[in-house]
């Protein structure tokens, strides 16, 4: 599988002469954000990172998605940081879509090309550095994690793309596949980053709709896919932001394959405010 693409922002800013009115959608159940939203005047900065700017695609909002954040880094050369975490307990996966990066994590250095993938435990020592010509440009999804009394908190993992294989789900003839970092029946972890791929002219064929949140960025071909009640057109570097609950469906309508990263939450019990739902319990009533 070494012919798959990576799309990543390039920034910049577009020219004054260009249309203002694009395919930007938020809503209540999700948001839409398209390539062309990637430039440079909507980038931040981080502390303790040098020479390194990001988008903020995707943030904890009361009412809206709750559970993670999600940033497109650039990190130039001679940049990065080694103090990226500033938050206790965060977990956090990384992946690589251009560039080389340099990992240190507990005291061992690993090289993430195109398609690397790390999953960093909450309470990890690590480093993150391009030590290449070229810069580096990655996802870096974060999540408070879930600990569970008498399960053990989840290793660190290195891997990539191009080592896993996809998992065709059944009765698709492999137009519908899952590549999975990690065992799905692992219970230590309460996330999923995987990497989807629908060949062309597969479907995700009902409305998709449960309390799992997703954040979706396309890394490669183009498709038509339901969000809530709307068709949008989706192409490589769009991202997909959705709410628990918002019904989603999938046509892959290019030439060649789509594919798109995904983050959801899993594995952990809902938590529960007072009895009653509504304000403090009535007891004896």
């Amino acid at each position: 599988m070494s012919d798959q693409t990576y799309f990543a922002p390039l920034g910049g800013l577009p020219p004054q002469t260009q249309l203002m009115t694009g395919r930007a959608v938020f809503t209540d159940a999700y948001a839409f954000i398209p390539r062309g939203v990637f430039s440079d005047i909507v980038t931040s900065l981080l502390p303790h990172w040098a020479h390194t700017k990001l988008w903020l695609i995707a943030r904890p909002m009361t009412g809206f998605s709750e559970t993670f954040s999600q940033y497109v880094m650039e990190v130039a050369p001679s940049g990065g940081s080694s103090r990226p975490e500033m938050q206790a307990g965060v977990q956090s996966v990384l992946f690589v879509t251009q560039g080389e990066m340099r990992l240190t994590l507990g005291g061992q250095t690993h090289i993430l090309q195109a398609g690397g993938y790390a999953y960093i435990p909450a309470g990890s020592d690590w480093a993150v550095h391009n030590r290449a010509a070229g810069p580096l440009r990655f996802h870096w999804i974060r999540k408070l994690y879930e600990p569970v009394e008498g399960i053990a908190p989840p290793q660190a993992l290195i891997t990539s793309d191009q080592a896993v294989t996809p998992i065709p789900m059944p009765d698709t003839n492999g137009a519908w596949a899952t590549s999975r970092f990690i065992d799905p029946t692992d219970l230590a972890h309460d996330m999923h980053v995987n990497v989807v791929t629908f060949q062309p002219g597969g479907t995700i064929p009902f409305e998709e709709t449960h309390v799992m949140e997703h954040g979706l960025y396309v890394l490669e071909g183009k498709a038509v896919y339901k969000l809530n009640k709307d068709w949008v057109e989706v192409e490589a570097g769009d991202f997909m932001w959705l709410r628990a609950y918002c019904p989603q469906a999938c046509y892959a309508a290019g030439p060649g394959p789509f594919r798109y990263l995904l983050y959801k939450d899993v594995n952990r019990h809902a938590k529960l405010g007072s009895l009653g739902g509504f304000g403090q319990a009535s007891v004896g009533k």
